[in-house]
């Protein structure tokens, strides 16, 4: 058989694959990886929306004076931020960041904004990820994001020791978003790695928020450091599910099919046991937090869930064919989705005690109108109180012979009413 018959052989299996592959990414859906995970405590979750709001201030030249305000606002005091640096001061290297002071929350905040798609140098940062090229820790990571954390160590770790110093029951808290997350990410670990600059901070007072992070760490490393670096997606998000390399990915965003050619692929082609003992493949890292808003193959929104795990397998490692793919990538939709959900879960924390009121109220009513024994008394367990008392509750102070004879006082009225009036 000759070269040329071949071809149209092989192509017609290529595209029987492709279909195949299509065919499975429209069935799998956001949700499915994380439909086993627990769900997030209120208190866990609740600092989402302030993190996303200081990094969407960044992106103003002056926090006095705001052009665009997020409803609710920035929660940023212009007196309490310690510097805000831009494109120009780092010279390309990093996104601009700024460092705050919370004293409302007791918490010391480097905060670092997502990618810029005007400037050259924040591509470049991302693009510099070849495989295997940056060492850390005994791990792998991107080095591009490592460089730019590097730098930021350097700028500021001065200024952090000073503050540490001066605030010592502060937490410190690293924030960020796409590419600012990444650097945050890589730049908590580095501090972890150099706490004895900071003047032996405690392990416990860091933390990190990497919010829409690129997968910037070999597995190892996103499993040691989930004590402290929580990576938070929303739905669909494609950055922590572009599993190849970004400068590949990146490229072929001029030719969709190109990038579709490639994961599908990756996605056929390498199987899961090989992926997960490659030492060099980066993962989004840390404990995990996927946001849910809707049902699969819906565009309503429903009534938000976070459910949160530290995954060894299953870490994001498939692109959702969505709509929103990369509208959930955006940090004002993350800030929109993450405080809808805890204002729906406190809404409903709220509602469930109302519920149980009146469901214990009610049912007191009913044990009495039964006539069951000491059903006025209080349960020796639980917070209700206050609770009503009708005209049918019993007394408290009632004695038990008092009682049983109103109870054998309206047995026979009962008696006399079935009987004599036959």
């Amino acid at each position: 058989m000759s070269f040329a018959c071949c071809v149209p052989i092989v192509e017609c299996v290529y595209c029987l694959a492709c279909v195949r592959w299509v065919w499975k990414k429209f069935l799998y859906t956001a949700g499915r990886e994380s439909e086993n995970w627990g769900l997030a405590t209120v208190s866990e979750f609740e600092p989402v929306p302030r993190f996303c709001r200081y990094i969407i201030a960044i992106y103003e030249d002056d926090i006095r004076n705001p052009i665009w305000t997020p409803p609710g606002g920035y929660g940023v005091d212009p007196d309490w931020v310690i510097l805000k640096k831009s494109h120009e001061d780092t010279q390309g290297i990093v996104s601009p960041y700024l460092i705050y002071v919370d004293h409302q929350n007791a918490d010391i905040v480097v905060a670092i904004r997502g990618l810029n798609l005007a400037k050259e140098s924040d591509f470049l940062v991302l693009l510099d990820d070849k495989l295997g090229q940056a060492e850390f820790d005994g791990g792998y990571v991107h080095n591009g994001l490592l460089k730019a954390a590097e730098w930021v160590w350097a700028a500021e770790s001065q200024v952090l020791k000073e503050l540490v110093e001066r605030y010592p029951d502060y937490t410190l808290t690293f924030a960020g978003h796409s590419l600012g997350a990444g650097v945050v990410t890589i730049l908590t670990m580095l501090t972890v790695k150099n706490r004895e600059k900071l003047g032996l901070l405690d392990r416990k007072r860091i933390r990190c928020y990497a919010i829409a992070p690129a997968r910037c760490v070999s597995l190892n490393l996103a499993v040691r450091y989930a004590d402290i670096i929580n990576s938070i997606v929303l739905q669909d998000d494609f950055l922590p599910r572009t599993t190849v390399a970004l400068d590949n990915a990146f490229k072929s965003l001029f030719c969709f099919p190109c990038l579709m050619c490639m994961l599908c692929l990756k996605d056929t082609f390498t199987m899961e046991e090989k992926m997960l003992k490659d030492p060099r493949r980066l993962y989004a890292a840390g404990r995990l937090y996927h946001i849910i808003v809707r049902k699969p193959f819906s565009f309503a929104n429903i009534r938000p869930i976070v459910r949160t795990a530290i995954p060894v397998d299953g870490r994001f490692e498939h692109i959702v064919l969505s709509c929103n793919m990369t509208s959930d990538h955006a940090i004002n939709r993350i800030l929109t989705e993450s405080q809808r959900t805890i204002d729906q879960r406190m809404e409903r924390q709220s509602s469930l005690a109302k519920e149980h009121m009146e469901e214990h109220k009610a049912a007191l009513q009913r044990a009495v109108a039964l006539d069951v024994p000491q059903a006025y008394s209080p349960s020796a367990y639980g917070t209700f109180s206050d609770i009503e008392e009708g005209p049918d509750f019993g007394k408290p102070g009632e004695s038990s012979v008092a009682f049983s004879k109103k109870r054998r006082e309206s047995w026979d009225d009962l008696a006399g009413r079935l009987f004599l009036h036959r």
